[in-house]
Formats: C-alpha cells, structure tokens, sequence
C-alpha cells in the first residue's frame, strides 16, 4: 500500500470585489486542502486582470516548493472573467478532462447553468494548475469530486502525485 504524501498548494481567488473578509471560496479551499492533509503554501486574492493573475501563477510555478496552484474566480464569460486567458499561455499541458469531468458533475447542481464555466487544468514547469468558478459550491464539487482524490497518492488505480516525478522529463 502507498503512503499519503502530502503536497504544497498555492490558493489563488481572482475577485474584483472580494477580500480576507468575505473569500467564501478560498477559504472553502484551504478548508479542504488542509483536512486532506496538504499544505497551504501561500493564499493570495488578485484583481480580475490577465496580467496581474499570470504574474502571480508565474512565480509560483516557479517556485520549487509549490506542488499545485489551486485558483477561484475568473472563469465565468463576463467581459472581466480573464483566468483562463491569463492560464493557458503558462500550461505546458492541459487536463482537457478535468473541465469535462466537472461540467458534468456540476449539471447535477446547477444543470444547463454549468455551460457558463470555463474551468480548466493543466501543468507547467512540473506544477499542477487548477482553475475553479468563483462560488464555493464550485470550489467543493471541484475538490471534493475531482481533485482532493487525484492529489491523493493513496487513489488507485492512477493518481496525479504518482506522475510528478515524471512531469519534467525530456
């Protein structure tokens, strides 16, 4: 049987309107992340601007000592949702079935509404990247369904920590 490893995740909230006071969905995050075990690495909540969220994620996947980059927010289709604009030139990689798989779990909740996200996944520089809707309902169908389990050494029978030490390979 394989030990749970834990990881180090960074926490990202994308909100033009939220603050410490009221991030309903990244404190859900780091809820989780710290139940299951993980540890949070850094929290940061960012404006809605592609520059401002790339320059962040940029230094993080970067940065040796975070294991995966957890965002919120952003991910609507509103003229200020940016994140996935701002993302996916860093990925190296895209996960195109972690938005797949929770769209159609979201469609349990929230049926046709789940059209409206845009959630993505992906790696770069050796980091996972996950970006999440803005609501905490989001965030705890994403991390409960979906990555709490993949980030879990212990999932059989594949799991995303058994590929980390492969995911700079050349």
């Amino acid at each position: 049987m394989t030990n749970f490893m834990f990881l180090n995740i960074a926490v990202l909230t994308v909100s033009d309107t939220r603050d410490a006071t009221n991030d309903t969905s990244g404190a859900t995050l780091i809820e989780r992340i710290t139940n299951a075990g993980h540890f949070v690495t850094d929290k940061y909540i960012v404006k809605d601007n592609i520059y401002q969220i790339r320059a962040i994620v940029s230094q993080w996947i970067i940065d040796e000592n975070i294991d995966v980059i957890i965002s919120t927010g952003g991910t609507g289709v509103t003229g200020r949702d940016g994140t996935p604009e701002a993302i996916t030139p860093l990925l190296d990689k895209v996960l195109e079935g972690f938005g797949e798989t929770f769209r159609w779990l979201s469609f349990a909740e929230i049926k046709t509404s789940t059209i409206q996200s845009r959630a993505i996944a992906g790696v770069a520089n050796g980091t996972y990247i996950f970006c999440l809707p803005g609501s905490a309902s989001a965030c705890r169908t994403a991390w409960d369904s979906i990555i709490q389990v993949q980030l879990d050494s212990r999932t059989r029978p594949c799991n995303l920590v058994q590929l980390m030490p492969r995911l700079l390979e050349k």
